[in-house]
C-alpha cells in the first residue's frame, strides 16, 4: 500500500509542477507551519526546546490561517480538518464521533487542559469554544502520553488568546453575515465578536463575548441538509461564547493568569429530518416542524489558574489548576429509540426519551524544565499531572440512568530528557510516564433489554444487575527518538511514543445484557495502550519546505465502534493495527506573495475480527479517514491576503482477507472533491473578507454517511453546497 501511496503522491506533484495553470486554480491547503522568524515554541509538547528539537511530526496553525479558514467553514474543529490530510473530514454536525487523526482519536486540549469525556465520548470536545479566543493551533500526530489520557491519535491544542502587550485599552471586534448560493431566508447566518484587552503596570485584563446565530444548511441540489436530531447539529443553531483573561506579573519572568470560558451551542429545533433513499441517491432533508424534546445542545464551562516563571532557578516552571463542567444535550427522534422503551413505564413504542451527558473535571498540572547544572547540553523536564472526572448519562425525560456515575482518577508523573551532541548535529530525547488509573463505578441496574428476536410484546424483559467496583491499572508509557539536523533547516528523525486512553465506557456498560458481570473483572474496560513509531524528513530552507513521514501504530486492544441498537454505536476491544504516510510541499513562486502547496496522506487501518492476535479486515468509515490529497494557493502582498484550496478525498474499498466475513460493499467510498476561496482586503478602518465553502456548488454525500449504516435513510447526509461569508474585523 506504501509503494502504491508513493506512486500517487509523485505522479499528483508531477501534475502540480507540469500545469502551474492547473496548480493556481484548484489549490488546498495552505501552509500550517507558523512561518516566522525565530524557533516555534509549541506548548503542547511540554518543552520550551523548539519543535526541530524534538522527534516529532508537529504543525502550528497561526492566527492569520486559523481565521482564514474560520471565515469559510466556521469552526477550528473544521478549519484543522481541512489543513490536515490525516484528519478524517468532518460531519459538519456537533458530534465529532468518528472523526480521528491519523486513524485514532485525538485530544482536543484549550492551553493544555483536555476536553474530552473520556469516560462516555459524547464526541462535543471540538465545539468547547469560538474560534475567535484562539490564537493558534498546536497539532502533535501520532500516539503520545504528552498530555495524558486521550492522545491516541495526537493533540489538538487551542492556544488562546495572550495577555495584552501594549499599555491601556487595546482589542478587536468582528461582524460577519452568512448566506448559501440562494439567499434561502432560513439559510442566513451571522456573528458579531468583541474582545477588549486592559493593561497598565504589572496587571491586565481581557474580557470577550461572541454570539453566532447559523441557519440550516443547503446543499449543492439546492435542497436542505438533513439534520442528525439525536447527535446534535451545528446548523439551525445559536452560540454563546464568554471569555476573560486575568494576568498579573510577579516579577520579571513569573506570571499568575486565570482563564475562564462559557461556551454554549444550542439548536433552534426548528426543523425535522426528512429520510432519504440510499438506492436513489438522494439525501436526507428537512422540513419546517417541531422535534420532540429539548433541542441538541453543549455548554462547557472552564476556569484555570496558572503560575508560570520563565527563569525559576535557572528553569521553565509551569503550573496549572483548573475545572471543567460539560453538559451535552442529545435530542430525540420523532419515532421513540428502541433501546428507551419500557414496558413498565409505558406501553412499547410510546415511551419518548433523550439522553445528557454530565461531566466534571478538576486537575492539576505542574512541569519544571531546565538544563542540567555543570551539564548543559542535556535538557531534563520533570512534572507531575493529576486529574479527577465523573461522568453519567441520564436519560431526562423519564430520570432514569443509562451510563452508571463513573469516577475516573489519574495520577502520573513524569520525567523528560533531550540531550544534544556534537554541537546540535544530533539529539536524543527521550522519557517516561507513569500512569496510575482507577474507575470507581457504583452497582447499578441496566436499562429494561430487548430480544429483536422474540415478537414485540415479549422483546423487552427488566434489565439486569451489575456489581459495581473500581479496577485500577498501571502502565509506564515510553517514549524516545533521534533527531539529525546535518544543516540548518534540514532534518531528520526516528521516534517511539506511547499513548494511553480509556474505552468509551459508558458505551460499554450500558449495554452489557447478562447477569453476574462484575466491573472489577470486567475486561472490556481494561485502557487503550497504543505506540505511534515514525520516520521523518523535513527540508526548510529559503522559499520551499518539504517534509515526509513514515508511521505505524498498534494497539492489542483497541477500541472499534460497532453499529449497535438503531443509530447507537457499541465499542468492540480488538487489536487494531495502521500504517500511513504523510508528504507535505510547499514552495514560493516567481510572483511575490504567492505559493503553491500539496500535502497528501495514505492511511490504512486493520483490524482482528476473530481475536487470533492477527488483524484481517480493514477498519472501515467510522473508523478510519479516507486518503486524500490537498492542493493550495496562498497569495500575500500588502493589503491583500487570498487562498483558493481543493481537498481531494480519494476512494476506498473495505475487504477482508480469504475466509473472513467482508465488510458490507455499500459502506466502500467514491471519492469526492472540494474547492474553498476566501480574499481579505486591509482598508484603513479594518479588513473586509470575503469567503466562499465548496466554490463549485459540488454536490457529495459526505463520508461518514457513506461509509457507515448502509440502510439507514435518515443518516445519508449531503454536505454543504455553496455558502459565502461576508465579515469586517476590526483591531486597535
Amino acid at each position: 500500500m506504501v509503494h502504491k501511496a508513493i506512486h500517487i503522491l509523485f505522479s499528483t506533484t508531477a501534475l502540480l509542477a507540469a500545469d502551474p495553470a492547473f496548480g493556481q486554480s484548484s489549490p488546498a491547503a495552505p501552509a500550517t507551519r507558523e512561518e516566522a522568524d525565530g524557533p516555534i515554541v509549541v506548548t503542547a509538547a511540554r518543552s520550551i526546546l523548539p519543535a526541530s528539537a524534538l522527534p516529532l511530526t508537529i504543525d502550528v496553525i497561526d492566527k492569520d490561517a486559523l481565521d482564514q479558514q474560520i471565515a469559510i467553514s466556521g469552526s477550528v474543529t473544521d478549519a484543522v480538518a481541512t489543513l490536515t490530510p490525516s484528519f478524517s473530514p468532518t460531519r459538519q454536525k456537533l458530534s465529532g464521533a468518528g472523526e480521528t487523526l491519523r486513524g485514532r482519536s485525538p485530544l482536543y486540549a484549550i492551553n493544555g487542559i483536555p476536553q474530552s469525556t473520556p469516560l462516555r465520548d459524547g464526541g462535543r470536545d471540538g465545539f468547547t469554544i469560538d474560534g475567535f479566543f484562539v490564537d493558534r493551533v498546536e497539532l502533535i500526530y501520532g500516539s503520545n502520553a504528552l498530555q495524558g489520557i486521550g492522545g491516541t491519535g495526537g493533540i489538538v491544542n487551542q492556544v488562546t488568546v495572550g495577555a495584552p502587550r501594549q499599555e491601556g485599552l487595546s482589542g478587536r471586534v468582528l461582524i460577519q453575515g452568512t448566506a448559501d448560493m440562494h439567499f434561502h431566508s432560513d439559510g442566513l447566518g451571522g456573528k458579531v465578536g468583541g474582545l477588549f484587552q486592559y493593561k497598565v503596570g504589572d496587571f491586565d485584563a481581557t474580557i470577550g463575548a461572541t454570539y453566532e446565530k447559523r441557519g440550516v444548511f443547503y446543499d449543492g441540489q439546492d435542497r436542505r441538509v438533513g439534520l442528525n436530531l439525536t447527535q446534535g447539529e451545528t446548523q439551525d443553531s445559536r452560540a454563546t461564547n464568554i471569555f476573560a483573561r486575568l494576568g498579573y506579573a510577579v516579577s520579571a519572568t513569573g506570571r499568575i493568569d486565570l482563564i475562564a470560558s462559557r461556551f454554549e451551542l444550542k439548536g433552534d429545533g426548528d426543523f425535522v429530518a426528512v429520510a432519504g433513499d440510499r438506492l436513489t441517491g438522494a439525501p436526507t432533508s428537512a422540513v419546517h416542524g417541531n422535534p420532540p424534546g429539548d433541542p441538541a445542545a453543549n455548554r462547557t464551562e472552564s476556569i484555570t489558574l496558572s503560575y508560570t516563571d520563565s527563569a525559576l532557578g535557572g528553569g521553565n516552571f509551569v503550573s496549572q489548576i483548573f475545572f471543567n463542567r460539560s453538559r451535552d444535550t442529545f435530542g430525540g427522534e420523532l419515532m421513540p429509540i428502541p433501546s428507551f422503551q419500557d414496558p413498565s413505564i409505558a406501553p412499547v413504542g410510546t415511551l419518548f426519551d433523550q439522553s445528557q451527558n454530565r461531566s466534571r473535571k478538576l486537575g492539576a498540572k505542574f512541569s519544571y524544565e531546565r538544563a542540567v547544572p555543570g551539564f548543559e547540553a542535556l535538557t531534563a523536564t520533570l512534572g507531575f499531572d493529576a486529574l479527577w472526572d465523573r461522568t453519567e448519562q441520564r436519560l431526562i425525560a423519564t430520570d432514569r440512568i443509562w451510563v452508571p456515575p463513573a469516577e475516573f482518577r489519574s495520577l502520573a508523573p513524569f520525567a523528560q530528557a533531550n540531550l544534544k551532541l556534537l554541537n546540535g548535529l544530533v539529539r536524543l530525547a527521550g522519557g517516561a510516564r507513569w500512569e496510575n488509573v482507577q474507575i470507581g463505578i457504583d452497582d447499578f441496574h441496566t436499562l429494561a433489554q430487548t430480544t429483536q428476536t422474540l415478537p414485540a410484546a415479549q422483546r423487552y424483559w427488566g434489565g439486569v444487575d451489575v456489581a459495581g467496583g473500581k479496577p485500577k491499572f498501571d502502565d509506564v508509557l515510553l517514549n524516545g527518538g533521534v533527531i539529525i539536523e546535518p544543516w540548518d533547516g534540514i532534518r531528520a528523525y526516528a521516534s517511539y511514543a506511547e499513548g494511553y486512553t480509556a474505552p468509551d465506557i459508558g458505551r460499554i456498560t450500558r449495554s452489557i445484557n447478562q447477569t453476574g458481570v462484575d466491573i472489577d473483572s470486567y475486561l472490556a474496560i481494561e485502557p487503550i495502550v497504543s505506540n505511534n513509531r515514525e520516520i521523518g524528513v523535513e527540508v526548510k530552507r529559503g522559499p520551499f519546505y518539504g517534509s515526509a513521514t513514515y508511521f505505524w501504530s498498534s494497539s492489542d486492544k483497541g477500541q472499534l465502534l460497532v453499529p449497535g441498537t438503531g443509530r447507537n454505536f457499541d465499542v468492540q476491544r480488538q487489536r487494531i493495527e495502521i500504517e500511513g504516510l504523510e508528504v507535505n510541499l510547499r514552495a514560493a513562486t516567481p510572483v511575490e506573495g504567492l505559493k503553491l502547496g500539496i500535502g497528501y496522506a495514505h492511511i490504512q487501518g486493520r483490524y482482528d475480527s476473530n481475536s487470533d492476535g492477527v488483524v484481517d479486515t480493514d477498519l472501515d468509515g467510522v473508523n478510519i479517514s479516507p486518503d486524500r490529497v490537498n492542493l493550495s494557493a496562498t497569495y500575500n502582498h500588502g493589503p491583500v491576503s487570498a487562498i483558493v484550496q481543493t481537498q481531494y478525498y480519494l476512494s476506498r474499498n473495505f475487504h477482508a482477507d480469504a475466509g473472513f466475513t467482508q465488510p458490507d460493499q455499500r459502506n466502500n467510498f467514491g471519492g469526492y472533491a472540494v474547492t474553498d476561496a476566501s480574499i481579505r482586503y486591509q482598508t484603513g478602518f479594518g479588513g473586509v473578507r470575503l469567503s466562499v465553502q465548496n466554490l463549485f456548488d459540488k454536490f457529495y454525500i459526505d463520508y461518514s454517511s457513506d461509509t457507515r449504516l448502509p440502510t439507514d435513510n435518515l443518516a445519508y447526509f449531503a454536505g454543504r453546497g455553496r455558502s459565502f461569508t461576508l465579515s469586517w474585523d476590526y483591531g486597535f
